[in-house]
């Protein structure tokens, strides 16, 4: 099932399941299963639900709502760097000997089709593909083969890059945590819904170029490495997001017009987990862009 966070028609909040666009509201406005997506990962409600638990819930047709990030306020997004070989080669950070992490805040989140905003700062603005993965119950020191016990499930992530904010000093946090530069979404799709994830590929396309193409089996630190390392230093909860890597063929190595200027359309696709799609769109002349990136919104007609 394709589960969602969106706001609908009227302007409210809420979460559901998308069934061949339609969407059946399960939040307070609907049928009230749970506070919000995050709250149905937290309560075991995710991934438990069936045609018969979506019959009477109020329902929308999905061209008419907006789209929210999967999560709009996860307590943590641990995002993981270079972590496929080719991208390890293009950007020269190869042999590394544990994963490279660092931190997105939440409010730098959007939804599909939310713009991505490009800061009036930079000229070297760029996307990153990737699949983040949602943390389904707490996990503290957890062993690389309970790992996958611990995935709730997945979805498409696109961290948009201000490369030469990220360049500046060696912690690359500022140039990942402009407003409006972490795409999620559309879709959070439960992990037993998947099967095999390392059977999955990865694609993203800049006006429909394609830029990216990796199987998901080729991450240098795979999936249980990394929840096993992560969980070494920090507690994770249910709702918490790990961001896993982006494959070779970022803007900056692509080459001439391979960085992002106003009016490009980024998709990210991992098999399964639809399309995210995203528009760049400049900071307003006066310095201003949106304070919450989960108030960038979208309407999805």
């Amino acid at each position: 099932m394709n589960y969602i966070s969106y706001v609908t028609p009227e302007g409210t909040p809420t979460w559901g399941v998308a069934v061949q666009g339609t969407v059946h509201d399960l939040g307070p406005s609907g049928a009230n299963l749970a506070a919000s997506l995050h709250e149905a990962v937290a309560g075991g409600v995710f991934g438990t639900l069936s045609a018969a638990d979506l019959s009477g819930a109020p329902t929308h047709d999905e061209k008419d709502i907006s789209y929210l990030p999967c999560l709009t306020a996860p307590g943590k997004i641990i995002c993981i760097g270079v972590n496929y070989r080719t991208h390890q080669e293009e950007s020269g950070k190869t042999g590394q000997t544990a994963p490279t992490v660092f931190t997105r805040f939440a409010d730098t989140q959007m939804g599909h089709l939310a713009p991505a905003i490009k800061p009036a700062s930079t000229g070297k603005y760029d996307y990153e593909g990737e699949m983040a993965l949602v943390i389904g119950k707490e996990a503290w020191h957890v062993a690389k083969e309970d790992a996958f016990d611990h995935v709730a499930g997945y979805a498409n992530y696109n961290d948009f890059s201000v490369r030469d904010w990220q360049k500046a000093a060696s912690q690359w946090i500022p140039g990942k945590n402009f407003p409006a530069s972490g795409g999620f979404g559309p879709y959070l799709v439960p992990a037993a819904d998947l099967g095999d994830v390392r059977e999955l590929t990865l694609e993203t396309r800049v006006n429909g170029e394609v830029r990216q193409h990796a199987s998901v089996a080729d991450l240098y630190f795979d999936i249980p490495t990394l929840i096993n390392y992560v969980t070494g230093f920090t507690r994770l909860h249910p709702g918490d997001v790990i961001v896993t890597g982006t494959p070779g063929g970022v803007g900056l190595f692509w080459g001439e017009d391979g960085l992002l200027d106003a009016g490009d359309v980024v998709e990210v696709e991992v098999t399964s987990l639809g399309v995210l799609r995203n528009t760049v769109q400049d900071e307003a002349g006066d310095g201003t862009a949106p304070a919450d990136g989960t108030a960038a919104l979208a309407h999805a007609g």
